[in-house]
């Protein structure tokens, strides 16, 4: 077997498998969208996510502040959009505005769903232990939504510095988790 040694500032191009998603916020009445995918799951029931949400990023302020979220789960069909607000700040405009995006309240949080994406997931920020020294948010599902006139949704998931990768073939094994 051939073998390289690889930079370690591109080893998250080799682990990143989860899709891309989109994380709301809302302040001041003032609607707020980033895009993420620093993210994982860190457990069932209740579920868990753990996110990274950079310090330097506006959204760190807001989500600390307000301690509740939503993140969106796009299909490819918006993925010109989601690059697009990952390239933007909210400091500066109104990224629901500006990209066409359709702001759906929430029954949980004040941060809205996003119409269009194929799931919504109401979040509140339970530990912000790792918050100060990893910019890591821990995050409980309150609420989740799906479309379910998306059949087979394709999310796009990202490689690093522009690349992204759609998801494929569904393909199942026996499992005894439920």
């Amino acid at each position: 077997m051939t073998k390289r040694t690889f930079p370690l500032s591109k080893v998250y191009q080799l682990i990143e498998t989860g899709p891309v998603v989109m994380l709301t916020t809302a302040y001041q009445g003032k609607l707020n969208v980033m895009t993420m995918s620093w993210h994982t799951m860190l457990d069932f029931e209740p579920p868990l996510i753990g996110c990274i949400v950079s310090n330097r990023d506006y959204t760190f302020e807001l989500l600390k502040t307000t301690q509740e979220c939503v993140i969106a789960i796009p299909t490819v069909e918006l993925a010109a959009k989601v690059v697009k607000v990952g390239n933007t700040s909210g400091r500066d405009i109104d990224k629901f505005s500006k990209f066409k995006l359709t702001a759906v309240p929430a029954s949980m949080v004040k941060a809205p769903l996003i119409g269009g994406c194929y799931a919504n997931l109401e979040c509140k920020v339970v530990d912000l232990s790792m918050t100060d020294k990893y910019n890591l948010f821990v995050l409980e599902v309150m609420k989740a939504w799906i479309d379910p006139t998306i059949k087979n949704p394709k999310t796009i998931h990202h490689k690093g510095w522009g690349a992204f990768m759609v998801s494929g073939k569904t393909i199942k094994f026996p499992s005894k988790m439920r």
